[in-house]
């Protein structure tokens, strides 16, 4: 129960974060020197308008098993909170939004203190919670251990709920009956551009109620509420409930005397109310027409600790966007700041002496009262709140066997094989798909693994006796989370399992499968989960123009080059099963790597840090090759590439391929070889890993280490230099054709450059100049492609 004298201690929190936060913000505009003279940013009014929340929230609610997705416009006040507490640094509060200081948004991998979520893409820090909570049932259902359960809090800015992945993630947290979550609505009815729509706190209430959610709207504060009480109360309640957005941030900003002749000019010929407003001076008018729900800490305080159910709760908390600074309610506040008058101005109101601006006891009258109140708060007594978990050793997974496969199927062959283990990596591992399940080769795992729910659910078709393939379980040991169409929320999920180890101490293998040109429908998220260092494999599958009767809408392209760009991926797109069993047995240690240290001498990648993992692949069935287990195959695949027929020292030609066109690239080998004596192959496996090895490579060299030499540089640099490269792949060409410029080769990138069309994969391959001919015409100065 939160006192009086509790109270006291949050009102004089709120005062500081408040000043901490704007002082920041003007400290990287107005003081740190700027020789560019960019702008720098930093978002006061967001913070200021949400100040209360955070006050409320983390000193009086939070437990610390609770995690928290702060809004990215609310990054000061976090960093202020965490300084207050003696989490953060003057040093990287002085550096905000520059070289190795505070973040301009919360984040988990470039902030050194206590992120739980990164924030930044609007919506997604949002959502991640939701699938924080599912991945806190499935690890709890496991009795893997005895932690608390603990809430899953997203502070959202009402502009946010303009994302499509915030009702997406909605609906699919009702379909798994979602639980301790709370989404917590900074409501201040400003956006970057404007005032949000009339009524939209309506449609949040329906929406919410909809999908099962308690909203609690907190609209009016104590001040609001006891002047309601008085005579002439209700007409000033029915007066503010009526009140337009724009009106009510305009005369907020305006401030009191605005508010007096307005309400005088509406309401005020009534004698109980004429008599309510001159009881007030204009200061005591403003603090009251200022006083919403999301700037009381009573009401903040007493709604929270009312909640004592597990359903998901949305605070709907109405705010002034930069409540108590010059800014309040302008509709130019979001991307503004305060002048260096305002600020002046601001500095002497708060009562903070010049020279004290960082100091954080500064204006407290009993800072012995204030640390004693700070050093009894829940959320922060136990210290760090990251945990670590064990890695998991990878037993050896072997190629599955067959004359022809695709590797498509080899995958799902693989995890069968797994499925069928006791090992402990096969425990830890958790699939999920939305709704591909079966047409990603995911099927016989989920045979044996089952699907995952808190409470078993009977099968009918099995119970009736219908005949299935499908003999599908939902159960709580299940390991399959089944997902509906929805890219974002898969990759929600596979952030937010990829991070398990680190928020609830338990290690997971997370793979999600979803069709490979889809891949780009989720790459927000893809991206995002990548920025926070999740650990997670993501096969996209079928993929390119092979999969060719389904037409240009579901052949992917660019998918490769999105491998070979994205941060924190590994991208690998393997031609044979040998290859990918290689890869997934490094695949699955290699998620689980948290290490540091200098960069591999033998390829120049960072190994050791780990990272995740994207496979694309084939439901085309191509013919094996024998069984490989030379050194050089098994570390090639790895490294990225391998000669799959050696070049000599007069080589003209090498076909170098990736993925599922080997089969072409292998003849055209052949064909080229009848004319010419040197014909060489080079099996890539990863053009991702091939060039951030060179990339890496080149910059070592630059910084004093000339003998540095990456995979791909050994495996070019051998060939004369009237060697032509000819390139192919069933993606986008520009993903092989940078291999001329490891040694300076004459380079002829064949690929898919444009948008496909239904037809056979040999027409397909013709079409577009990946068969055999065309590599062979593109050699000898001929063309093949229709």
């Amino acid at each position: 129960m939160t006192t009086p004298r509790d109270l006291d201690q949050l009102a004089i929190i709120e005062r500081r974060l408040l000043w901490l936060a704007c002082w920041m913000v003007h400290n990287a505009n107005h003081v740190r020197d700027n020789p560019e003279g960019l702008k720098v940013g930093g978002h006061q009014a967001s913070s200021a308008s949400i100040v209360s929340i955070v006050t409320a929230l983390y000193f009086t609610a939070l437990k610390p098993e609770d995690r928290v997705a702060v809004k990215p416009h609310a990054s000061p006040v976090f960093h202020a909170m965490q300084y207050l507490m003696g989490k953060q640094t003057q040093e990287k509060l002085e550096a905000f939004r520059a070289f190795g200081g505070a973040q301009s948004y919360p984040s988990r991998t470039k902030d050194t203190d206590d992120v739980d979520f990164s924030t930044g893409s609007v919506g997604l820090g949002v959502g991640i919670t939701a699938f924080a909570s599912l991945v806190q049932d499935y690890i709890a259902a496991k009795k893997w251990n005895s932690r608390s359960i603990g809430r899953m809090v997203a502070l959202v800015g009402d502009a946010e709920l303009d994302e499509g992945n915030v009702y997406e993630c909605l609906q699919e947290g009702w379909k798994h009956d979602l639980r301790n979550v709370w989404w917590i609505i900074d409501y201040n009815r400003q956006s970057l551009d404007g005032i949000v729509r009339e009524g939209l706190w309506q449609r949040v209430e329906r929406v919410f109620g909809t999908f099962g959610w308690d909203v609690v709207r907190l609209k009016h504060g104590a001040l609001q509420r006891a002047a309601f009480d008085e005579p002439g109360g209700a007409a000033l309640r029915d007066w503010i409930d009526d009140c337009p957005n724009d009106l009510y941030s305009v005369l907020t900003y305006k401030g009191g005397a605005a508010w007096r002749e307005r309400l005088m000019d509406d309401i005020g010929d009534q004698g109980d109310v004429s008599a309510l407003l001159e009881r007030r001076s204009d200061g005591e008018l403003g603090a009251l027409m200022s006083n919403l729900g999301g700037h009381c800490l009573s009401t903040l305080t007493e709604a929270f600790a009312a909640v004592d159910h597990d359903r998901p709760v949305c605070f709907l908390a109405y705010t002034v966007k930069g409540w108590g600074t010059p800014l309040a309610g302008h509709k130019d506040n979001h991307g503004g700041f305060m002048t260096r008058a305002q600020m002046q101005e601001f500095q002497k109101t708060a009562g903070v002496p010049a020279g004290a601006e960082w100091d954080p006891m500064a204006t407290v009258e009993e800072p012995a009262a204030l640390q004693a109140f700070l050093e009894e708060v829940p959320f922060f007594r136990h210290g760090p709140r990251r945990f670590a978990a064990p890695r998991l050793d990878v037993p050896e997974i072997a190629p599955p066997a067959g004359e022809a496969l695709s590797t498509q199927a080899a995958f799902g062959r693989i995890l069968d094989d797994l499925a069928k283990s006791d090992s402990d990596l096969a425990g830890r591992i958790v699939t999920t798909s939305p709704d591909v399940t079966v047409s990603t080769g995911l099927s016989s795992w989920v045979n044996r693994r089952h699907l995952f729910a808190r409470e078993a659910v009977a099968d009918t078709f099995r119970s009736e006796s219908v005949p299935s393939t499908q003999k599908w379980q939902f159960r709580p040991d299940g390991q399959h989370i089944e997902l509906g169409i929805a890219e974002m929320n898969l990759f929600l999920l596979l952030g937010a399992a990829g991070l398990s180890h680190e928020l609830f101490g338990e290690r997971l293998l997370p793979i999600g499968t979803v069709y490979d040109p889809f891949v780009a429908r989720g790459l927000d998220a893809l991206n995002y989960a990548c920025y926070q260092d999740a650990r997670f494999m993501i096969v996209g599958t079928p993929a390119g123009v092979t999969l060719a009767p389904e037409g240009g809408a579901h052949q992917s392209i660019g998918t490769p080059l999105i491998g070979l760009a994205q941060d924190g991926l590994a991208a690998f797109e393997p031609a044979f099963a040998d290859e990918l069993a290689q890869i997934m047995d490094w695949a699955l240690d290699y998620i689980q790597r948290d290490g540091a240290g200098d960069p591999d001498e033998r390829t120049w990648l960072r190994d050791e840090t780990g990272g995740s993992v994207y496979l694309r692949l084939s439901t085309h069935v191509i013919d094996q090759p024998g069984r490989r287990r030379d050194e050089a195959f098994r570390q090639g695949a790895i490294d990225g590439g391998y000669w799959m027929r050696p070049p000599g020292p007069n080589c003209e030609i090498v076909v170098a391929y990736q993925g599922v066109v080997a089969p072409e690239a292998i003849a055209a080998a052949g064909m080229l070889g009848e004319q010419h004596r040197d014909v060489g192959v080079l099996a890539v496996t990863s053009a991702d890993r091939l060039n951030a090895g060179w990339t890496a490579a080149q910059r070592m060299r630059r910084r004093g280490k000339p003998g540095a030499r990456s995979h791909v540089e050994r495996l070019l640099g051998t060939l004369p230099p009237h060697c032509t490269i000819v390139s192919v792949i069933d993606g986008h060409p520009a993903t092989l054709g940078w291999l001329g410029s490891v040694a300076g080769h004459r380079t002829v990138p064949l690929g898919v450059e444009h948008f496909g069309q239904s037809g056979r994969i040999s027409d397909l391959y013709r079409h577009f100049g990946v068969d055999r001919a065309t590599i062979v015409g593109a050699v000898l100065g001929t063309s093949a492609i229709d």
